[in-house]
This record gives C-alpha cells, sequence and structure tokens, in this order.
C-alpha cells in the first residue's frame, strides 16, 4: 500500500471514530459523521462535520475571510482571486478542505464573482433562506462546517439552470485534472 492511500485510509478511519487528532497532541471531538464526495477519489467518502467556537474561527481564519465565511459578509464584486480563474481544478472549502465545485461547471456570469452551474455533489454545499438586505435569496453553505460562500439563483445556463454565485475568499483552488 502506497503512503498517500495508506494516509487516506487512516483519515477515514479517524473520521468514523469521530476523532480529530489537534497539532498540540491532543485528542479533540468533532461533530456527526457525514458522507461528502471526494472528486480525488471519485466516491462519497466519511468524515465528520466540523464544530468550532467562533473564537476558533477567529484565530484560524484571516480577518478577511472570517468576515465572508462565518459573518456572511460579500466580497466586491470583480475584487476575489478565482472569478476570471480558468484552470482545471477543484474548488474547495477554504475553511475545511471539502471538495466545493469543480472547473467543468464554471461558467462566465459577467457578476464579479466566480459562478457554477452546480456543486461538485448534492451533500457537500447546503442552503438555506435568506432574507437578509430587505430581499429574499437562497444562501449556500458548506455542509461540513457551516461556512458561507455565497448564493444561488435561477438564471444560470442549462442543464440546471442555476447560478451558484460563490466568494473567491471562501475558496481554495487545487489544481488537478478533472473529469
Amino acid at each position: 500500500m502506497n503512503r498517500k492511500r495508506a494516509v487516506t485510509l487512516l483519515v477515514c478511519v479517524l473520521g468514523v471514530a469521530g476523532l480529530f487528532f489537534a497539532d498540540d497532541g491532543g485528542e479533540e471531538e468533532m461533530g456527526e459523521p457525514i458522507q461528502v464526495w471526494s472528486v480525488e477519489q471519485g466516491a462519497m467518502i466519511s468524515t465528520t462535520k466540523v464544530e468550532k467556537s467562533d473564537d476558533e474561527w477567529k484565530q484560524e481564519l484571516s480577518p478577511e475571510v472570517y468576515k465572508i465565511v462565518r459573518r456572511k459578509g460579500t466580497e466586491m464584486a470583480c475584487s476575489g482571486a478565482y472569478w476570471k480563474n480558468d484552470r482545471e481544478g477543484v474548488y474547495r472549502c477554504v475553511a475545511c478542505g471539502t471538495d466545493l465545485f469543480v472547473s467543468t461547471t464554471k461558467y462566465t456570469s459577467s457578476t464579479g464573482w466566480p459562478s457554477f452551474f452546480e456543486p461538485a455533489h448534492e451533500a457537500n454545499v447546503g442552503t438555506e433562506r435568506d432574507t437578509s438586505l430587505f430581499m429574499t435569496r437562497t444562501e449556500v453553505h458548506c455542509e461540513r462546517c457551516g461556512a458561507h460562500l455565497g448564493h444561488v439563483f435561477d438564471d444560470g445556463p442549462k442543464p440546471t439552470g442555476k447560478r451558484y454565485c460563490i466568494n473567491s475568499r471562501a475558496l481554495e483552488f487545487v489544481e488537478m485534472e478533472v473529469k
């Protein structure tokens, strides 16, 4: 067994057990077990929901990222690193690393934010009603850690008709071949 597969197996076993080993060598309990889609593995994998205090998120995330993913902020249009990105790869949650979107579903919406017509898998991305700013929208969040990603609208291209309008600062791009 190669090292990468051994590490993946160990992570899955620890995820199923619901344990996470913190950097200080101590054991920290995680949230409930869930299944998410791994683009790299092409399959559902077992992991746990990420549960951290607000202070822990503040320590781990930059102030700009924290404002967006934990306080439901929005970056300025045309300011993000990925709105014009056309490389092949996977867009992951900046807070927990869950695969959220793939480059094959990204399109130019001319809104100033990265736009996708569907998530990497419906298990990885959740939605909820958002009535802030005197309007009704559908918020998009990471299903594993609850990070605010952006909003989804019904004015996207075929085949879904959806436009997932996502903050670049909520994403981490990993260049890889996707199918």
